[in-house]
Parts: C-alpha cells; sequence; structure tokens
C-alpha cells in the first residue's frame, strides 16, 4: 500500500506516530551497558548469572508443567535467558526477544493447559519470561530515552492485552495485570536511575565549562592590568621621549647636523615604538586577538592590527641600526623568496634581538648578519666582533634569548648562542621551510597571546 492510501487508512497523525515508533524501536543500535565505576564488571557477572537461571528455569516450566516439547521449551527458555544477555549492549533487540519469547510460549501453551482445575498455569507470562522481560526493560529503560522507553512499555502492555483480554485461554492463572504493573513500575525505576545519570553528567559539563571560563576571565583581567600599566608607564615615557627629542634641537643655538639627524632618529624610533605599543596594547585589550572583540564591548574600539613585520624589513632594520651608530652587514645567500608569515617574523625578530643586544651589550663592535635560502630550511647568522669600549651594566633577565629559543621552538628549528674565542658573540638559527612546518607557521598567528612572546625590549 502506498503511503497515500496508509494516510486515508490511519490518517495523517497516526502514520506520523507510526513513523516515530518505527525510528525508535526498529534498529539494531549498539547502546553498551558501561561499567559501574565502584564494583566494575559485577553487575554485568549478576546478569550474565540471572540469565543463565531463567534460561533453565524457563525452559524447565514449559516442558514440565506446560506439557511442551522439550527442545520447544527449551529454545523459548534460551530466547528469554539471551535477551537478558543481548540487553547489555542491544537493549531495543533484547526487548523485542523477550517479547516474542512470551508471544511464541503463550501460542504454544494456550492448548497443552492442564485439565486439572486445581492446577492452573501461568500465562500469558510465565514467571521466567516476566523476570526476563523486567530485567530487559530496566535495562532499557536505562540507556534510552523516555520516550522510547514508554513506547515499549506501552507495547508491551498492548500485546498482554490483546493475548489475555481479548483472544484469552482456558484454565489458567492470569500473569497480564501483575506484568503490566511490575513492567511500569521497572520502567520508571530505570528512567529516573538514566535521569538522575543524565543530570548528573551535565553538572559536571557545567562545571568544567565554568571553570573554562572563570579561568579565560581571569586571563582576561590579567591582560587587562598589562594593558594598563603598559600604557600608564611605558607610553609616557616613550612619549616624552618622543617631545624631548624634538625640543631639543630648538634648545641649542646653531646645533650641528649630525646632532639634528641623531634626534631624529630618536624621534622616529619612540614613535614606532608607540604604534608597535599602541598595537600590543590592542591585542591585550580583545577578548578575541584573532577579531579585535575588546573586553568592553564594540564600544571599547580594538585598535587595528598592523601587519608583523617580515624579511622584506629587514633592510629598513639595518639601516635604523646603523644610524643608531652600529656598523652592520648584511649578505643574503641563495634565491630569495617569500616565506611563511611565522617564518618570516620570527626570523626578523631573531635578527631585530640580536642587534639590539650587540648595541647594549658590545660598543664599538661591528656585526654581521647572513641570511642563506635553501630548499627546506632558511638559516640565519648574527655575529659581532668584541666590544672595543667597556660594557655598560645592564639590568636584563635573559629574555631576549628565552624569546629567541620559543619562537624556533615553535617551529621546531634550532637555535645556538655562545661567545667566541676573540671575546664576540654568534647567535645561528635555522629555520625549517618545509611544507608541513609552513602550513604549520602560516596556521600560527603572529597576534596570538599563546605564541612566544616578542623580545623585543628585552635584554639576553
Amino acid at each position: 500500500m502506498t503511503e497515500r492510501g496508509l494516510q486515508q487508512v490511519f490518517g495523517r497523525p497516526a502514520l506520523r506516530w507510526l513513523g516515530v515508533l518505527r525510528d525508535d524501536l526498529w534498529t539494531v543500535r549498539v547502546d553498551p551497558l558501561p561499567p559501574s565505576a565502584w564494583v566494575r564488571w559485577l553487575p554485568h557477572g549478576v546478569l550474565w548469572l540471572a540469565a543463565f537461571g531463567i534460561g533453565l528455569g524457563g525452559a524447565a516450566q514449559l516442558g514440565n508443567d506446560g506439557n511442551l516439547n522439550p527442545t520447544t521449551a527449551l529454545l523459548i527458555g534460551i530466547a528469554q535467558g539471551g535477551a537478558v544477555v543481548l540487553a547489555l549492549s542491544r537493549p531495543i533487540p533484547a526487548w523485542w526477544l523477550s517479547t516474542a519469547a512470551m508471544v511464541v510460549g503463550a501460542v504454544a501453551l494456550r492448548d497443552r493447559m492442564p485439565m486439572d482445575v486445581n492446577d492452573k498455569f501461568t500465562w500469558p507470562w510465565t514467571p521466567a519470561g516476566i523476570i526476563a522481560h523486567l530485567l530487559v526493560l530496566l535495562l532499557l529503560a536505562l540507556r534510552v530515552r523516555t520516550r522510547v522507553s514508554g513506547e515499549a512499555l506501552a507495547l508491551t502492555v498492548l500485546v498482554t492485552y490483546v493475548l489475555e483480554g481479548l483472544w484469552g485461554a482456558s484454565n489458567y492463572q492470569p500473569t497480564g495485570v501483575v506484568t503490566i504493573v511490575l513492567s511500569a513500575v521497572v520502567v520508571v525505576l530505570g528512567m529516573a536511575l538514566r535521569g538522575r545519570r543524565v543530570a548528573r553528567a551535565e553538572l559536571g559539563r557545567q562545571t568544567t565549562l565554568t571553570a573554562e571560563e572563570r579561568a579565560r576571565r581571569t586571563l582576561l583581567e590579567e591582560r587587562s592590568r598589562i594593558a594598563r600599566e603598559l600604557h600608564d608607564v611605558v607610553a609616557h615615557h616613550m612619549s616624552v621621549i618622543s617631545i624631548q627629542a624634538q625640543v631639543a634641537p630648538h634648545l641649542v643655538e646653531n646645533p650641528p647636523e649630525e646632532l639634528r639627524e641623531n634626534l631624529a632618529g630618536i624621534r622616529e624610533n619612540a614613535l614606532e615604538a608607540l604604534t608597535e605599543l599602541r598595537r600590543v596594547l590592542g591585542v591585550l585589550r580583545s577578548e578575541n586577538p584573532e577579531t579585535g572583540d575588546p573586553i568592553d564591548g564594540p564600544a571599547g574600539g580594538a585598535a587595528p592590527h598592523a601587519p608583523q613585520p617580515g624579511l622584506d624589513r629587514l633592510d629598513a632594520l639595518v639601516e635604523n641600526t646603523r644610524a643608531a651608530g652600529l656598523t652592520v652587514t648584511l649578505a643574503v645567500k641563495g634565491e630569495r623568496r617569500p616565506l611563511a608569515p611565522g617564518v618570516e617574523l620570527s626570523a626578523y625578530r631573531i635578527v631585530q634581538e640580536a642587534l639590539s643586544n650587540v648595541l647594549r651589550h658590545a660598543p664599538g663592535a661591528t656585526a654581521r648578519v647572513e641570511l642563506r635560502y635553501s630548499l627546506l630550511r632558511l638559516s640565519v647568522e648574527i655575529v659581532n666582533s668584541p666590544p672595543t669600549r667597556p660594557t655598560p651594566p645592564s639590568p636584563g633577565a635573559g629574555h631576549g634569548l628565552l624569546g629567541m629559543r620559543e619562537r624556533i621552538a615553535m617551529l621546531d628549528g634550532s637555535l645556538a648562542a655562545h661567545s667566541l674565542p676573540d671575546g664576540g658573540y654568534r647567535v645561528s638559527a635555522i629555520l625549517p621551510t618545509s611544507t608541513l612546518v609552513t602550513g604549520l607557521a602560516e596556521a600560527t598567528d603572529p597576534n596570538d597571546p599563546s605564541a612566544p612572546t616578542d623580545p623585543k625590549g628585552h635584554t639576553a
């Protein structure tokens, strides 16, 4: 019959309900009973023993008291016990098996009832069949949704009513009412236990989400505090340096051109540092560094992210360092090509930190920067000569080298930094540029706060 014909016979709501019933109960999906947290596999062992007893007891009852053929009685007993075992992994097929075993047994027993009115046999449910079905319903209600448990209970009631109430038999002890009552109690108990387990799991999930949200909020508050400190202290001093460098030439009558250039360089570096600082503050004050969403909402006005420097700006870095008084030579070997943003940024920052260290710790020295491009890697080497003047004391804590090592570790490269026999210093880094590592570097957002911190401004 077509779907339209079924709709005419049963009606659209009834057909829809039949579709829901088919989806819920016509399945063989696996839904294993989880081991107990305290006694591990003990419930499984108990159910196996119960299934064994149900199989033997059911076969004996049907054969001895119900006058069934021993083979038929044994098969029905095995089906009843097997339904309990099957319910450990597939509760819905187990319910079908238990119900089918009951129906087959009831049909087989109907015409074999003892004629003695004082020797009545339980029908349509045998004692073993009742115990097996109750265990199956309990295991089913513990694993499936409340609606599915209710549907299984309703069909159990319907089948029992059809056999006992509509079809009936003669000279038997009815078990339909007690089976229905006990089945309802067992299903309600299983629903309650399942609801309790689901509620505990949801509570655990909510607790985890709350802890994660608390940790995230703590991180955002700490980032906001750092941003305020940077703004109130560092930005103020950099602004003062910029203003003083701009005003200084006007305080000297006929200042030399070299002094003007140096002061202009100081002011330019201060302004560039302020620009970088504003970008960092925008990252720190945003909840999502990738999109720049501010902590306080859109009204907070997140600062736009400036592009991160790459090796294309290395020449400008070298020129800036030369203007500060350090003699630097730059050599590039191999075919220069664009690399992943993470690789170029790390190489740029390593050169920047190394040259800054030379300016601070090796006054009067000269430096040589060399880049070597190969098929699978980029080699960066910065070597400086011994200082020609006494080295001034520095309050640095070694964060510069630490930042270099973190960047190299992120790209699975290698870094070597050590003194030379003549008193100079050498920093050598190897950054892989293979396809796998390049993909990792491209996926790494330089603005991510979890990435290695910018070593600029720290000392080695």
